[in-house]
């Protein structure tokens, strides 16, 4: 069973550094209201699709330039394909791509190179309503 007070990031990229990237910009806490993160590292796409179809991801974290399979595409499968698809976060390859993340459904758009902050104001938005309200 899943740990209720962690959420789950997957982050998706081919490129190990481009996974570090973002593990480290957004840390063990992107936000002080929120969780500690566990991270999902993921470097092919089947491996996406078999964690996301296991459920347990409260955000997913995929890099629009990864080779074969790109990020746009997996989060336009993603939405096509996953009832109730938990928030995807693509990251473009440039900021004039983020037409293209609009077209993939994804919730939210970061471009390369990686702006910490803006990775970490992004990803808090899209986590901030998956996690439960206090009372």
């Amino acid at each position: 069973m899943r740990d209720q007070d962690r959420l789950r990031v997957l982050v998706y990229s081919d490129d190990v550094n481009t996974r570090q990237q973002v593990i480290l910009a957004l840390g063990r806490r992107p936000h002080p209201d929120l969780p500690e993160v566990t991270y999902v590292e993921v470097a092919t796409e089947p491996v996406v699709i078999q964690n996301m179809d296991a459920g347990g991801i409260d955000l997913a974290i995929l890099d629009g330039e990864a080779v074969p399979a790109g990020g746009m595409g997996i989060a336009k499968q993603l939405k096509d394909e996953i009832y109730q698809c938990p928030p995807l976060l693509v990251l473009t390859g440039r900021p004039q791509d983020a037409w293209l993340a609009t077209w993939s459904r994804a919730d939210g758009a970061v471009p390369h190179p990686i702006d910490p902050i803006e990775l970490a104001e992004t990803a808090v938005a899209l986590l901030r309503p998956r996690t439960p309200a206090t009372a």
